[in-house]
């Protein structure tokens, strides 16, 4: 019997699919591409169980409707192999098999069980984190990660995923810890970066967190398309906060679109920036519209709510007949009682996603109204803080179009707690307090704007 990149046992797999299964455990846990290697090598080695999960794994990655038919045909194939495969590699067969057959609970739950017996099963790891970040169970994702612990306390890409369970928590000291460490451990642990990033960006240190992410950037090229493009739209995210215009459309332009533009966290990475950008005062140009048109490529897509509740804003933000086909869809999966997640559909997404596409036609009332109504509970749509930021920035727009300074002001202010001198954020609150009859906090707003803009140019 061999034995993985961790040291985990592995039935039925000679070198050349040995190789390919390190690569994809390796390639999973650090976002490398060589993690796509395992599809032919699947192919290659119908007797190897493993090989054959982790093939079916990959394409359920597609978040797309198609995603399960293209994973199935692996998944059986591992199946009828795993009467000679190690009661891991079955555990692993079953986690895969739930999430294929749309029981991301049991899957959690098998994933689980393995990490119990063996924690250096980073794969394992990696996937309970992705469901239970897509369930909005933060507490799971910590906890779930600090399992790993101490028998992979050696691994880098363990202290990572510590790292990014704290932040979601809102215990970020101990995820700054967790994220240097990681890169103690290796320099170029990008979700280490991503961690850290997400930490920065919750306590307002802006410059700093440009500075960092730039520092680091270097390393992201080779990555796949997620993780280059969300490393740099976390960046993108402090340009914004900086005034920095001319940085985030390059951004934008170089880093976050146009690398794998059919998939959907590229998709929604661009979706989201673009908005920001506009709320932001950044002239966008045509951009919308290329990223429209492979968001309508999708058709009526309702793999995952926070996924959904982007492409619907795409589509109506370019007036699109699309959004209309997405909407019944939408309403369709709500209206699914058999799901597991029925909840988040019916009570959180189906709101936001009238409020959303009430905002694209300029319905500032139902906007407001709907969408505040979604927002308490939008984590169950899946997101992180940041990311989920989206809906409030959309929210506090209708706000503001609709001539509701009063509200507008106690949300700005709430948000200058973490983003304390942000250029956007201050001009916005400028005109707001201006509105108010309050030109002495208008003028201290505008103030802190400029000293912003002046020193990120400096």
């Amino acid at each position: 019997m061999t034995h993985d990149i961790y040291g985990l046992p592995v039935t039925g797999a000679g070198p050349d699919t040995l190789t390919a299964i390190n690569d994809f455990i390796h390639g999973f846990i650090a976002y490398e591409q060589k993690a796509t290697g395992i599809i032919a090598a699947a192919q290659a080695d119908p007797e190897c169980c493993l090989a054959n999960a982790y093939a079916a794994m990959l394409w359920m990655f597609l978040e797309a409707p198609v995603a399960p038919a293209k994973a199935e045909p692996f998944l059986c194939i591992a199946e009828a192999t795993e009467k000679a495969a190690t009661p891991r590699e079955r555990q692993v067969v079953a986690a895969i098999r739930h999430w294929i057959d749309g029981d991301v609970p049991a899957s959690v739950a098998a994933c689980d069980d393995i990490l119990t017996d063996h924690p250096r099963d980073m794969a394992m790891l990696k996937l309970a984190q992705y469901h239970l970040f897509n369930l909005g169970d933060a507490p799971a994702m910590l906890k779930v990660a600090l399992k790993a612990l101490p028998g992979a306390a050696d691994i880098p890409y363990t202290h990572g995923m510590i790292a990014f369970g704290y932040e979601q928590c809102h215990l970020l000291d101990r995820a700054e810890t967790a994220a240097r460490h990681a890169m103690s451990l290796r320099h170029d642990e990008p979700w280490a970066h991503h961690a850290l990033a997400h930490v920065m960006l919750t306590q307002g240190r802006t410059a700093e967190g440009a500075a960092f992410l730039e520092a680091v950037a270097d390393t992201w090229t080779p990555l796949n398309s997620f993780m280059r493009s969300h490393n740099w739209w976390h960046l993108a995210l402090f340009y914004l906060s900086l005034g920095r215009h001319d940085d985030v459309r390059a951004a934008y332009d170089t880093h976050i679109w146009g690398l794998a533009k059919d998939y959907s966290q590229d998709q929604v990475g661009a979706v989201s920036l673009l908005a920001r950008m506009e709320f932001a005062g950044v002239q966008v140009g045509n951009r919308w519209a290329d990223v429209a048109d492979h968001v309508a490529a999708r058709g009526a897509d309702t793999v995952n709510p926070f996924l959904t509740l982007q492409y619907l804003y795409a589509l109506g933000r370019t007036h699109r007949a699309e959004a209309d086909n997405l909407m019944q869809a939408i309403r369709a999966r709500a209206a699914d009682t058999t799901r597991f997640d029925h909840p988040a559909w019916a009570e959180v997404a189906l709101p936001a996603a009238t409020g959303i596409l009430a905002h694209t036609s300029g319905d500032w009332a139902t906007a407001i109204r709907d969408l505040g109504a979604a927002l308490p509970r939008m984590a169950e749509c899946g997101g992180s803080h940041a990311q989920r930021d989206l809906f409030e920035q959309i929210h506090l727009d209708a706000l503001v179009q609709d001539g509701r300074a009063s509200a507008a002001q106690q949300v700005l202010e709430m948000r200058r707690t973490y983003d304390p001198d942000g250029v956007p954020l201050n001009l916005l609150l400028a005109e707001i307090y201006t509105k108010t009859g309050l030109p002495d906090l208008a003028e201290e707003a505008r103030a802190r704007a400029t000293a912003t803009a002046r020193a990120a140019s400096a």
